[in-house]
């Protein structure tokens, strides 16, 4: 009797647990089959991302006006760029979609930066300055930049990309200047431990700063060649789009300090210090001749989870499981081993 029971037990254990499984298994060929319709069909493209109404210069949000009105574009460049949902490639999709579904017909009118950046990497800091440049000439609309907290290196290298520049009271600006990725060498650590290491390599200096062998004299070179090119393109930027930045004085004098609102508007990095998100939304509007109440202000957000999984660009249909481990590092994964516009107090 007891082996009977015995038996029964994990019979009903088996069944429960293989129907689990085909349940599962049923589920993910059902979201890969809707996946691979969604991406064969050829109607309207898959928006990655909704619409937001947010606070307008009165503080209102209207959300009952029809979609024929004026949109001032917020877009918020916030953290790390080149961190995840800050790179070039976000940025440049948000920017097509606001031309698309509900935002087509050329209801964008202007853009309205809002800034609290560090910086980021080299690459995504002029992957979306050009993007915004590309843009506001493309559809004549202009990009104002609101800067609460923090506009600094790469920050700053967006908001070069902005007709006008507006700063809170607290904010700080500035700092251009590049910094590489961090160079180790381990040689005498090897040598007390008793470590042998041989790296193999074809080409001329393949392996230059090679952290396991003793560096030669002026190996650095290649990389310093790299920094200076990326800090002369990063002045020119900034100097164009803001000439009111005296060039001589921001190599010699200003270099990659960050300036208080008072002396970044003296030194020509921003247009007026002391504003209020409303007040610079305000300048925009009469930029672009609104003059009543009858507009919105849309932020563009990252659809939701469920979006993200039943979307064709989700990783569980496509395959792809992504593992991170987390070292407690002080900076972002994504800008490892990558030059860098950023602001390191």
């Amino acid at each position: 009797m007891r082996d009977s029971i015995f038996y029964s037990t994990i019979r009903a254990f088996f069944v429960a647990l293989f129907g689990v499984f085909g349940f599962i298994v049923g589920l993910i060929v059902l979201i890969a089959a809707i996946g691979a319709m969604s991406s064969t069909t050829l109607s309207e493209p898959e928006a990655s991302f909704s619409q937001k109404v947010v606070a307008n210069a009165e503080g209102e949000r209207k959300t009952t006006l029809g979609k024929d009105v004026p949109v001032i574009l917020q877009l918020n460049i916030d953290g790390i760029i080149g961190a995840e949902g800050l790179t070039m490639q976000t940025i440049r999709k948000l920017l097509v979609e606001s031309r698309e579904g509900d935002l087509k017909n050329d209801r964008v009118k202007g853009i309205i930066l809002h800034i609290n950046s560090p910086g980021g990497t080299v690459v995504d800091a002029d992957g979306i300055y050009r993007a915004l440049k590309t843009y506001k000439e493309q559809y004549k609309v202009p990009v104002y930049a609101y800067v609460d907290g923090l506009c600094a290196s790469g920050g700053m290298y967006v908001a070069a990309a902005a007709d006008k520049i507006y700063a809170s009271d607290v904010s700080l600006i500035g700092s251009v200047g590049v910094v590489s990725p961090a160079f180790l060498n381990f040689t005498d650590l090897i040598s007390k431990i008793g470590v042998q290491a041989l790296t193999l390599t074809a080409g001329k200096d393949k392996d230059v700063l090679n952290p396991l062998r003793p560096w030669k004299p002026g190996e650095e070179k290649e990389i310093q060649d790299i920094i200076d090119y990326y800090y002369k393109l990063f002045v020119n930027i900034v100097t164009t789009n803001r000439p009111e930045i005296d060039k001589t004085k921001l190599v010699d004098d200003y270099g990659a300090k960050v300036f208080d609102p008072i002396q970044a508007k003296e030194y020509g990095f921003i247009n007026e210090a002391g504003y209020g998100p409303r007040e610079a939304l305000k300048k925009l509007l009469e930029e672009v001749k609104i003059t009543d109440n009858n507009y919105q202000v849309i932020e563009m957000q990252h659809k939701s989870w469920y979006s993200e999984l039943f979307g064709s660009e989700s990783s569980l249909l496509k395959g792809k499981v992504k593992h991170q481990l987390d070292l407690g590092t002080e900076l972002d994964p994504n800008l490892a081993n990558q030059f860098l516009y950023l602001y390191r107090p």
